[in-house]
């Protein structure tokens, strides 16, 4: 995985490390493209709360990440594209 940041905006560039990853299962079901679209949040548990008095459904639930936490909206609802609510700057990767 390689991160890159423009501006305000981060980005990750993925491949497998293995072939029964979970990065090839998606590229062998769905090919190549848009896996994960990744929104910053205040705080991931508010806004899951939110999302989930509108019938979002989340895979597991808020999991760490640094200093704050992650988690996934089931792509069954976003047209198949995996979404991650994360409450984290990327402050290390500013210059």
């Amino acid at each position: 995985m390689v991160r890159y940041w423009i501006g305000e905006v981060g980005f990750e560039l993925m491949e497998s490390l293995t072939p029964d990853g979970e990065v090839a299962k998606f590229i062998e079901k769905n090919g190549e493209g848009v896996m994960v679209v990744s929104l910053n949040v205040d705080n991931t548990r508010e806004t899951m709360a939110g999302l989930e008095e509108k019938d979002y459904p989340f895979i597991g639930g808020a999991r760490p990440f640094r200093d704050g936490e992650f988690a996934f909206i089931h792509p069954k609802k976003m047209n198949g594209v995996l979404l991650e609510l994360i409450d984290d700057n990327g402050s290390e990767f500013k210059k």
